[in-house]
């Protein structure tokens, strides 16, 4: 590995899925090839067996049960890269994803980037493409995050400065733990849209957001409206500013 180019740490929470090998394929291809892979076992009963041909390969830990907020917490603790990317076990990276989303942010000197993505089913195969919204300026990105999470996890790679000033994602949130971590972030770096599709986001009946549907838009709602208020006054302030 050369020296020169910065270390990306790729983190794959797990739980009872089945597509985690595929997850991690994706990261072994990549172009960019100064990458450290951290996976956070949370509490996995099913499925561990499809770990074993990657454990020489990528840095492994257990945990109990938790949640996805607290295996992200744990890989976070460990990495060692300069940035710092989320790979959901049932998803899949573009073999460029790495290097074509750091020559962005190196070419605007972003510290928070995220990209458009793909929805795939069980089979691979592609249901939709292009799914993300397409946002033309920084200060888009802020409106739409005033009402709804526009920004798929699985695309972000943020530079560990993000980390630094931000901390850690919430545990007290089982599902909005992400919408929670991007509003924290927007009050000190801007977020950058890569009009780039480089993920495959996998929907199935077993994923979490289908079988927890309710909960989860309860929580997200409970969540947007604690954040309705002081939102409002730091978009008013920023209009025009850093985010375009």
């Amino acid at each position: 590995m050369s020296k020169e180019l910065p270390l990306v740490s790729v983190l794959i929470p797990f739980y009872n899925c089945k597509y985690v090998p595929q997850a991690i394929e994706t990261v072994l291809r990549q172009t960019y090839k100064n990458i450290e892979i951290i996976l956070v076992n949370d509490g996995s009963y099913m499925y561990n067996e499809l770990l074993k041909p990657y454990l020489s390969r990528i840095i492994y830990i257990e945990q109990k049960n938790k949640g996805v907020a607290s295996a992200l917490n744990e890989g976070i603790k460990i990495a060692n890269g300069e940035y710092l990317a989320w790979l959901s076990s049932d998803d899949l990276f573009s073999e460029k994803k790495i290097e074509l989303q750091l020559n962005f942010m190196k070419e605007n000197k972003s510290f928070f980037s995220f990209t458009n993505f793909n929805i795939i089913d069980s089979h691979n195969q592609i249901k939709k493409y292009n799914v993300g919204i397409h946002f033309k300026s920084g200060i888009e990105v802020l409106q739409s995050l005033k009402d709804f999470n526009p920004i798929n996890g699985c695309t972000v790679l943020m530079s560990r400065k993000v980390i630094e000033k931000i901390g850690y994602f919430d545990e007290t949130l089982k599902y909005a733990q992400d919408y929670d971590y991007w509003i924290r972030t927007s009050a000190h770096f801007p977020l950058h849209y890569f009009h780039c599709t480089l993920t495959n986001y996998r929907v199935h009946d077993l994923m979490g957001s289908i079988r927890h549907n309710k909960d989860q838009m309860k929580e997200f709602y409970e969540l947007r409206e604690n954040y309705r208020v002081k939102y409002n006054k730091f978009f008013s302030e920023q209009r025009g500013e850093k985010h375009v």
